[in-house]
């Protein structure tokens, strides 16, 4: 059933394209055509072969079948779609209420949502941080603990900073750059190399 519908649809392409030549002044009509049109006329060998097949493709091209608006959309429609309409549905902005204002430094967020300038200010710092100590240390890996250190914060004994890598920063610590951004976990490392699941079940 399928297959003989598919036979019914390529035989019909192929009608329609040996007849748009004849529709679009391209090639000669068929023989039937041309018998009743000029019942004396007798075509020759290269008119009746061409050199070469005509093809669908080559009359539509790429564009034809597109769907390309034709009109420019008049000012009532856009505004339409933007907003709506009274009759139909509305498309009012609202305000929305779920915008905060940052503690540290005064500026609008939302809610759930970090402060853009204050994380933009954090990570400004840590990439001065990262480039410092780039410089200072190299890209060499190493074990030690790099500490960095702003201006009047080395305030403990020689024997605490044995072992560490010591960055220093030539300027004070800003305000809102807290101290807490360097500190470890409070968990203790673990000194076993074994992992055991726990609480299954």
């Amino acid at each position: 059933m399928s297959l003989a519908l598919l036979l019914k649809i390529n035989r019909f392409i192929q009608r329609i394209e040996n007849v748009l030549p004849q529709i679009f002044g391209r090639g000669f009509p068929p023989e039937p055509m041309c018998v009743v049109a000029c019942p004396n006329y007798m075509p020759a060998v290269n008119e009746t072969q061409s050199s070469t097949p005509f093809s669908l493709k080559d009359l539509i091209g790429d564009g034809i079948l597109w769907a390309v608006p034709k009109h420019r959309k008049s000012i009532e429609r856009r505004l339409k779609a933007k907003y709506g309409h009274p009759r139909y549905v509305m498309k009012i902005y609202t305000p929305k209420t779920t915008l905060r204002i940052c503690v540290q430094c005064g500026h609008d967020h939302e809610v759930g949502v970090l402060c853009p300038n204050c994380y933009k200010r954090v990570m400004d710092e840590t990439q001065q941080m990262q480039q410092i100590i780039e410089e200072k240390l190299g890209l060499n890996p190493d074990d030690k603990e790099v500490v960095v250190l702003y201006d009047g914060e080395r305030d403990k004994p020689a024997e605490f900073w044995e072992g560490k890598r010591v960055v220093e920063m030539e300027k004070p610590r800003p305000t809102w750059f807290s101290k807490n951004l360097l500190q470890k976990t409070t968990q203790p490392a673990a000194k076993t190399t074994e992992v055991k699941p726990t609480n299954l079940g």
